[in-house]
């Protein structure tokens, strides 16, 4: 085996004990960056969230220095219409919004995608206002070391991202953006304001004309992407041609067994027209009912109809990909003291990623995680790493992945394209 596959090996696999030596520490390791990727593409789930506090222009930045080919930013919009980059529209969990009193008034509860919501939401807030807030990390308990940049950073606008993703793209690098537009429907149709008035906001269209202004509009550098499908269609057969451009489009998948497109039961409980709204799709898949899950899009017929119609790629959660079951018990995997590692692959793979890719679709799973408790053993028992999970979803054929620690990310590409040369072997 060549020298150069061992040092890679040997890297690589002082990388896989990262996670379980202090992930937060990992960002450390300078990533190698080949010239030719063979199409795979490492993709910064809401920037470097491993990390850094998400939806932070510094997790953007710090995913970029350490390699990812695309930054993830999830789309909400504001009191006066415009996209921020958060989790969700509450933002009590990622923002400090309750540490000002300002505020304390604007404290409500509203029905998202059908669930009760408590705590503070952006469309009651002007940008203006939002600034005066500082992000926190999300998952204190899983990211300790993350609370310390708490209060540091403000939300960044769609608009700071895209400026972020062309300053950084120099010296050979071209940074891509991965928007996700955040309960559609909600904000198009459904939401009201505090005040009772409706939000009214296609995020699609806000989206598209961010871009446009931006100059941001070459195809290779966006993918688009929303657990929603009508959205998509309309992005596809309406607001992009309208805008002169072309970007590809992504389905992403809830659980398929547990959930399904919130717009589905929006748009049947509200007595729309299905087939205006999404063409032949209802034929397809056997009608759209109340309890239509993801499921229905996972046979082989849907996922050509989208392709053929709308789509350019899915975006499915790695657990309905490789399934998992419970383990025997639970692992110490990074030796801590504490086992939080309780789950074992089945040793299947999901026929939904070999229809995808027969149908020409490429798959995006969605969300390596360094940390113990969200990693898994192979079938035999062996704790994985998440470089492991990682170059185990490149050799399935997946071209990218969303990652919270992206370095990893990129050292788990470097091992599996360079693993993947013929060796020489001597006679």
């Amino acid at each position: 085996m060549r020298s150069t596959l061992l040092a890679a090996a040997a890297t690589c696999a002082l990388l896989a004990l990262a996670p379980a030596v202090s992930a937060r520490d990992a960002h450390a390791v300078t990533p190698v960056h080949r010239t030719d990727h063979q199409g795979l593409i490492v993709i910064g789930h809401r920037g470097a969230s491993g990390y850094r506090p998400e939806h932070t222009l510094e997790s953007y930045r710090l995913a970029i220095r350490q390699g990812a080919d695309f930054i993830e930013p999830d789309l909400v919009a504001t009191r006066d219409g415009v996209l921020v980059a958060r989790h969700e529209n509450e933002i009590s969990g990622t923002t400090d919004v309750a540490r000002h009193p300002e505020f304390a008034d604007r404290r409500t509860t509203k029905r998202i995608d059908g669930q009760a919501m408590t705590g503070w939401f952006t469309e009651d807030f002007t940008l203006a206002e939002l600034k005066t807030l500082r992000a926190k990390e999300r998952i204190p308990a899983v990211r300790p070391a993350n609370t310390r940049f708490d209060g540091m950073y403000q939300i960044p606008t769609f608009a700071e991202v895209v400026r972020l993703a062309k300053a950084e793209s120099r010296d050979g690098r071209v940074i891509g953006v991965y928007p996700e537009t955040k309960h559609p429907t909600y904000f198009a149709s459904e939401g009201r304001r505090l005040d009772g008035t409706p939000i009214g906001v296609s995020l699609g269209r806000k989206l598209v004309e961010t871009l446009v202004a931006e100059g941001f509009t070459d195809p290779r550098r966006v993918y688009i992407q929303s657990f929603e499908v009508a959205n998509l269609i309309e992005l596809k057969k309406s607001i992009m041609p309208s805008a002169g451009v072309d970007f590809p489009l992504v389905q992403l998948f809830d659980d398929i067994y547990a959930s399904g497109p919130y717009d589905f039961h929006w748009n049947l409980a509200n007595g729309a027209d299905l087939g205006a709204i999404y063409g032949g799709l209802p034929g397809v898949i056997g009608g759209i009912e109340a309890d239509t899950q993801y499921l229905a899009l996972a046979g082989e017929p849907a996922l050509q109809w989208m392709k053929a119609n709308y789509a350019s790629g899915i975006g499915p959660w790695k657990v309905n990909l490789l399934p998992r079951a419970a383990s025997p018990a639970k692992a110490d995997a990074d030796g801590d003291g504490n086992a939080q590692l309780a789950t074992r692959n089945h040793g299947l793979v999901h026929p939904l990623l070999a229809q995808a890719l027969k149908a020409g679709l490429v798959v995006h799973p969605y969300t390596l995680r360094a940390e113990e408790p969200y990693l898994s053993q192979t079938p035999t028992g062996i704790n994985q790493s998440v470089i492991a999970e990682a170059v185990q979803l490149y050799g399935l054929g997946v071209q990218g992945f969303f990652i919270d620690q992206p370095d990893l990310g990129v050292a788990a590409r470097e091992l599996f394209l360079e693993a993947s040369k013929p060796a020489r072997v001597k006679p």
